[in-house]
C-alpha cells in the first residue's frame, strides 16, 4: 500500500505540484483579491464618513457666520445711527409744528410724539417719526433752521443712512464669509497634520474643531488677532463708505422735493445711479474699506485692545514687540483675505449681495408700506424652507409722496442695522453664489497657503 501510494506519488509528482501552485496561487489570489475589496470597502466608508463630517461642519461654519454678523453688527449701526440722527431732526420739525399751531390756536391735542396734522407742504411729520430722537450731551444751543432746510436735511440724512447700512451688512456679511471659512479651514489642517505625525489610524472628526485640543496655544492667538481685523469695518471703514454714498444721494436726491410725486421706476432709477457712483465698475476695489492698509495692522490690534496700548511698531519689522511683524501666519490669512476680496469672484459675489439687500429694501418694504402694494404668491414660487414666495408687482402709473419714501426708509434702517431675524441678511445667505465661494475658500487646501504653521 505504501509502496503503491510513493510509486504514484513518484510517477505524478510534477501534475501534483503543478496542481498544488495552481491551487496556493487561486487561493493567495482570492485572499489579495478579497483584501484589496475589504480595503477598498473601508476607504470609500471612511472616505464618505470625512466627506459628511467635512460637509456638516461646513454647514455649521456658515452658521457660524450668521451669528458672528448680527453679533458684530450692532457696533458699526449705533455709530452710524448717532452720526446721522434722523429722529432728531424730525423731533426739529415736530417742535416747529407744534409752536406754529400754538400760535395760531389749534386744540391741544396735537403733541410733540406723534404729530398728525399735516404741515403747509401737505406732508405728515408722523410719518416720519420711528424711533425717539436721541438725546445730545453736549447741552449746546442748536442754530434755528428753516422747515425747508430741515425737510431737506431730513431727505439726504434717512437715505444715506439706510443705504450706507446697507453697505455695511454686506460687506460685514461678506467679509465675515471669508474669515471663518478660512480659519475653519485652517483649522481642520492643523487636525490632519497633527494626526499624521502621530502616524494614527483613527478617522478624522471635525466635530468641535475650534475646541480641538490638538490647536496650540499659538494657533488659537492667530485666529483671535485675525478675527480682530473686523474692527477696520466696524470703526473705520463704514466711515469711508458713508462719504461716498452721501455725496451720491445729494447729487442724486437733492433736486427732490419731499412733496414731490414718485413712482416705483424712477425710485429704482435714482437708486441705480447711486449704486453706479458709489459702487464704480467691476473693478472696484472693497479692500480699503475692510481690512487696513499695510503698516496698520498693529494699529488695528491696539485700538481693539489685543495687544497693550504701549506696544508700538517696529519699523524694521524685527522687535518681538511687534506682534503683527513676529506672526507670518497671520500675515498669510491677511494676504489671502486680500487676495479673495480683490478677486474677480469676490467683486461678483458682493456686487449680489448689494441686489439682494436693494431688492429687499425697494422691491418689498417700500412697495408694501410706500406704494400700498399687496404682495402676490409667486407661482410655483416655494423657498428652500418650503414656504410660498410672495412677489410685490407695483403697477407703472402708481406713485406716492418722496416723503412716504422718506418715512419707510427711515424705519427700514433700524431693521436693517438691528433687526433680529434680519431679512435683509436672510436675502444675502441665500445668494448661491455666496455659498459656492464660501465652499471653495473652505475646500481650498493648498497646504502651501493653508499651513497653520510654518
Amino acid at each position: 500500500m505504501l509502496k503503491q501510494t510513493r510509486t504514484f506519488f513518484r510517477k505524478n509528482r510534477t501534475n501534483i505540484a503543478i496542481g498544488a501552485g495552481i491551487v496556493g496561487s487561486i487561493y493567495l489570489g482570492a485572499n489579495y483579491v478579497i483584501s484589496k475589496l475589504t480595503e477598498a470597502k473601508n476607504r470609500m466608508a471612511t472616505d464618505r464618513i470625512a466627506k459628511e463630517n467635512l460637509r456638516r461642519r461646513f454647514e455649521q461654519n456658515q452658521e457660524d457666520c450668521s451669528f458672528t454678523v448680527l453679533a458684530l453688527l450692532p457696533t458699526a449701526t449705533e455709530r452710524i445711527l448717532e452720526l446721522l440722527p434722523v429722529e432728531q431732526i424730525t423731533h426739529q420739525l415736530q417742535e416747529k409744528k407744534a409752536a406754529r399751531l400754538a400760535k395760531s390756536g389749534a386744540p391741544s391735542e396735537v403733541s410733540f410724539g406723534a404729530l398728525s396734522v399735516k404741515d403747509d407742504d401737505g406732508v405728515s411729520v408722523k410719518s416720519l417719526k420711528s424711533e425717539p430722537a436721541p438725546q445730545t450731551g453736549t447741552g449746546e444751543p442748536r442754530p434755528k433752521k428753516t422747515k425747508a432746510q430741515l425737510w431737506n436735511e431730513l431727505k439726504i440724512t434717512s437715505i444715506t443712512r439706510a443705504y450706507t447700512l446697507v453697505y455695511t451688512l454686506a460687506l460685514l456679511c461678506f467679509l465675515t464669509r471669508i474669515q471663518l471659512n478660512l480659519l475653519g479651514r485652517r483649522n481642520y489642517l492643523s487636525s490632519v497634520i497633527s494626526l499624521a505625525e502621530r502616524d494614527t489610524e483613527s478617522p478624522i472628526s471635525l466635530e468641535n474643531n475650534e475646541s480641538n485640543p490638538q490647536l496650540s496655544q499659538e494657533d488659537y492667538d492667530v485666529n483671535r488677532k485675525y478675527l480682530t481685523f473686523s474692527w477696520w469695518l466696524l470703526h473705520r471703514g463704514w466711515r469711508k463708505l458713508l462719504s461716498i454714498v452721501e455725496v451720491s444721494v445729494k447729487q442724486v436726491f437733492g433736486p427732490l422735493n419731499p412733496r414731490d410725486d414718485i413712482s416705483m421706476s424712477q425710485l429704482r432709477d435714482l437708486t441705480l445711479q447711486i449704486r453706479k457712483t458709489v459702487e464704480g465698475d467691476g473693478e472696484f476695489s472693497w479692500l480699503p474699506f475692510l481690512l487696513p492698509p499695510n503698516g496698520d495692522e498693529d494699529l488695528v490690534l491696539r485700538e481693539a485692545g489685543v495687544i497693550p496700548e504701549h506696544t508700538t511698531p517696529d519699523p524694521t519689522g524685527t522687535s518681538q514687540t511687534s506682534a503683527f511683524a513676529s506672526s507670518p501666519p497671520l500675515r498669510r490669512l491677511l494676504d489671502e483675505t486680500s487676495d479673495l476680496i480683490d478677486s474677480p469672484p469676490g467683486r461678483d459675489v458682493l456686487s449680489q449681495l448689494f441686489d439682494a439687500a436693494f431688492n429687499i429694501l425697494l422691491e418689498e418694504k417700500l412697495a408694501e408700506q410706500a406704494f400700498k402694494v399687496v404682495a402676490m404668491p409667486m407661482p410655483g414660487g416655494i423657498d428652500r424652507e418650503g414656504r410660498i414666495q410672495e412677489i410685490y408687482e407695483v403697477p407703472p402709473d402708481a406713485k406716492t409722496k418722496v416723503a412716504n419714501v422718506l418715512a419707510v426708509v427711515t424705519r427700514q434702517a433700524h431693521l436693517i442695522g438691528n433687526g433680529i431675524p434680519n431679512e435683509y441678511l436672510k436675502a444675502m445667505e441665500k445668494v448661491q453664489d455666496l455659498t459656492g465661494f464660501s465652499a471653495i475658500i473652505y475646500s481650498n487646501f493648498d497646504l502651501s497657503k493653508a499651513s497653520p504653521t510654518d
